[in-house]
């Protein structure tokens, strides 16, 4: 299913029609102040995962609710699991992860693992995986007290999270040397731009990313559109002293090469430089724009100038070995109005449509990223020293069995999910992970038996 919250939806509805009031986005972003690099949650301060010449290890998480959330802790529990030896050193394959780019439900995995490193694995499964967040959105919903205020469905999700899940931390708190950068991704609803949840994006904003609630970045990645307001930030308007020469290189870039991909993030990003038609931005679900989360990568690293000045940027030694861990929850349900001459419903039509849409550019992205890190990797080799790639994807469509095949694919894209289902999407994400003929060629090149 594309399209979560079913009952969600049939209550929003409900309530829009109750309500003589709109409600507004509440501005929680504050403007930037003297840029401290060595302070900031940026790529040019990136220092997550350890800096070995041996291993760069990036992923990135999907879309699809709880599903997807699952999935990834299911990758991250075999990543913590596997021991391997890097530069003659014992460690395991978790701490070798640089970046971890996300959206929507694979987004609340990532900013906790970000926030509260191996604590993770102690508190995740309860306070989000197996707790039944849609009941409580539902209820919040349906109270009459709700209807008429000036706070939308997203602020009462956004004070739910604050408090149960993330506890009112900032991206000031997930700045940890010994953990890995945590990329969170929203979708610009008026121009459709990937926006990230790092700093350099925040200078456009003239912002300061540190003191912004996570919770509320994760929740404006996964904000469906209609089911959830936008999240609401301001655009100011004075920030000279900020150091764009980034998007000026970017635009030159573009023109040059005649890159239609890089013609359209130039143009996107430069909308922002327009404080008075774009005072204020609205943030919905990061997947309606890339629902793997690989897109970010694209882009970090295209505005960084290249796969070589990206490593000069976040000064990492150049490695021997390039990874790339892509978990794809996304489902293929079967729709009834295929059994049936009887018309499908709206619900079916549109759902029947985005998932065709959803399937096309998850494949399209695959095939992209797949592509560039093997071009990164031959750009940054050097002779007779060359750096290996590997790209592992994670999908469901990679399980084999039919049985297990299908009830994936009976799983809803909700924030419900029951035990059994939770159980199996954790086994079947650190099973597809353990199994994948990249990842066991990666291991054997590390020299693990």
């Amino acid at each position: 299913m594309t399209h979560p919250f079913s009952r969600l939806i049939a209550l929003t509805v409900t309530t829009l029609l109750l309500s003589a009031c709109a409600s507004y986005g509440v501005i929680e972003n504050d403007t930037i102040g003297t840029p401290v690099i060595e302070s900031e949650y940026s790529v040019r301060n990136s220092a997550g995962g350890d800096d070995t010449p041996d291993l760069s290890l990036f992923l990135s998480f999907s879309g699809g609710g709880t599903r997807a959330a699952a999935m990834a802790y299911g990758v991250m529990l075999e990543l913590r699991d596997t021991a391997v030896e890097i530069n003659g050193e014992q460690s395991r394959m978790l701490d070798q992860v640089d970046v971890i780019s996300s959206v929507s439900g694979g987004s609340f995995t990532s900013a906790y693992y970000g926030l509260y490193g191996d604590g993770m694995f102690e508190t995740f499964e309860d306070v989000f995986l197996r707790y039944d967040i849609e009941q409580h959105l539902v209820r919040q919903v349906l109270n009459p007290f709700h209807w008429f205020g000036r706070k939308g469905r997203t602020e009462r999700a956004i004070e739910y999270y604050e408090k149960q899940v993330f506890h009112n931390a900032t991206f000031s708190d997930m700045k940890n040397p010994e953990r890995p950068m945590i990329v969170i991704n929203a979708s610009d609803l008026a121009y459709g731009v990937r926006f990230s949840f790092i700093q350099e994006y925040f200078d456009l904003l003239c912002s300061d990313l540190n003191s912004y609630s996570v919770a509320r970045a994760v929740t404006a990645s996964s904000a469906v559109p209609v089911v959830f307001n936008p999240v609401v930030l301001e655009n100011y308007s004075d920030c000279s002293h900020v150091d764009l020469s980034w998007l000026d290189a970017l635009r030159r870039q573009a023109e040059e090469e005649e890159d239609p991909e890089l013609r359209l993030l130039a143009t996107g990003l430069e909308s922002y430089e327009d404080k008075g038609q774009r005072k204020y931005i609205h943030f919905v679900d990061g997947g309606i724009t890339d629902n793997i989360g690989l897109r970010a990568y694209y882009d970090v690293l295209t505005l960084s100038g290249g796969a070589e000045a990206f490593m000069d940027k976040v000064r990492k030694t150049r490695p021997s070995k390039v990874a790339m861990i892509a978990i794809d929850a996304s489902t293929a349900p079967v729709y009834e109005m295929d059994q049936t001459t009887r018309q499908p419903s709206i619900k079916d039509s549109i759902g029947a449509v985005s998932g065709v849409q959803l399937h096309r550019y998850n494949t399209a992205t695959l095939e992209l990223m797949q592509v560039s890190l093997e071009t990164w990797s031959e750009k940054l080799s050097v002779d007779g020293d060359p750096i290996t790639p590997y790209f592992i994807e994670i999908s469901i469509e990679e399980i084999q069995q039919p049985e297990a095949r299908e009830f994936f694919n009976k799983v809803p894209t909700s924030f419900s999910l029951t035990d059994e289902q939770v159980d199996r999407l954790i086994k079947a994400g650190r099973e597809l992970l353990r199994n994948h003929p990249n990842f066991q060629q990666l291991l054997a090149d590390l020299g693990q038996p």
